[in-house]
């Protein structure tokens, strides 16, 4: 409230001026602050710009390592050296003897996942499977013997999941590396895929319709196929279809004015810290959120729903006004919004020319 009343009693001609003075004052202090490392650090020390990432990331590790004695729905540990001993089986050639120096750790942590009544039963399984495999195949050394012992005695406990089907063709009904020619072909051409690349625009404008979470949910499931930094996903898809809630988390972020009242539905994409044990890998929550919400869009434009990604820059009111709005844990963190459902017809959308050619590709071959 006060805000707004002090732009109204301020002449606009001050407030012009006095940004105008910001900016500079902005250009010289960046003008000595980025020729060091220290410098840099003091300035972001001054300016504080990065508090809430590096307070996330911290909590985020804390959370990590937390879950290694409380396992939940997944198990970041888990997964990343299950694929690990993966990317081990598939090696060409295969090493006799590999894995040894994280097997005990992963046999630990296995022995905390199957006793958690929780914990996604198909992970279960794709661990159980890739264990089972790694261990039938691997050569002897004291600390893989000590590992498999461990193992085989945790392993007369454990089921066989066979009621579960397998999602990729393994060959089998078992949840493990399987060859290129296994496959599924496919008839797409050229010409289908960029048809959809084309069909896929920003869609700002909608039908006063409501979307589907059975669709939603359809086209999450698909989009989580989407590679992932060993295999971890650290993010999940937030929805909602209720309209006032909605445009309430739409008009959190910068960019929506004009258009926010009009969305049916919203999809917050948020990144998980807690996946993480080091901050040498704060970034890949952006890059596997991205990469999965690129497909969840694609997914839902062959269902009917079209979508527009909202950017969500870094601003701490925004975030605060967020979280009043949709529940984070303080290791989440946003990567962006997404606007779901049925296009309008009528609905103008932006010619957005794209770069192409050697402004897209260097070749750096020569």
């Amino acid at each position: 409230m006060i805000k707004p009343f002090i732009k109204k009693i301020i002449p606009a001609s001050f407030v012009s001026s006095a940004n105008t003075t910001k900016v500079a004052l902005k250009k010289k202090v960046l003008g000595v602050s980025h020729r060091t490392r220290f410098l840099s650090d003091f300035h972001y020390f001054v300016s504080n710009d990065f508090s809430n990432e590096h307070q996330a990331v911290l909590k985020g590790r804390k959370a990590y390592y937390d879950s290694l004695n409380d396992i939940g729905k997944s198990c970041a540990l888990l997964r990343r050296n299950i694929h690990r001993l993966e990317k081990g089986l598939i090696m060409k050639p295969r090493r006799d003897v590999f894995g040894e120096g994280f097997i005990q750790e992963t046999v630990d942590c296995y022995r905390e996942a199957v006793k958690s009544t929780i914990l996604a039963t198909a992970e279960k399984k794709w661990a159980t499977d890739v264990l089972d495999e790694y261990f039938k195949i691997v050569g002897s050394t004291p600390k893989i013997d000590q590992a498999r012992d461990f193992y085989e005695k945790i392993r007369l406990a454990m089921t066989d999941y066979y009621d579960i089907n397998t999602e990729f063709p393994s060959g089998s009904k078992a949840f493990k590396p399987y060859t290129y020619s296994n496959l599924p072909s496919t008839s797409i051409e050229f010409s289908e895929i960029r048809q959809l690349f084309i069909r896929r625009r920003s869609v700002r404008w909608y039908q006063d319709k409501p979307v589907p979470l059975d669709l939603v949910q359809k086209a999450s499931n698909i989009a989580s196929f989407a590679p992932s930094a060993c295999n971890r996903q650290p993010y999940r898809f937030i929805f909602c279809n209720e309209k006032e809630r909605t445009v309430a988390i739409a008009k959190c972020a910068m960019g929506t004015v004009g258009f926010s009242e009009n969305l049916p539905a919203i999809i917050a994409i948020v990144g998980d810290l807690s996946a993480y044990p080091f901050e040498r890998d704060r970034h890949v929550i952006y890059i596997d959120g991205s990469l999965a919400a690129m497909q969840l869009m694609l997914a839902l434009e062959t269902l009917g729903l079209s979508t527009c990604p909202i950017n969500w820059p870094e601003i701490d009111a925004n975030e605060r006004k967020l979280r009043n709005v949709i529940k984070l844990k303080d290791y989440e963190r946003v990567v962006m919004l997404l606007a779901v459902g049925y296009a309008e017809d009528t609905g103008g959308i932006p010619y957005s020319q794209k770069k192409e050619n050697n402004l897209i590709l260097e070749d750096i071959s020569k």
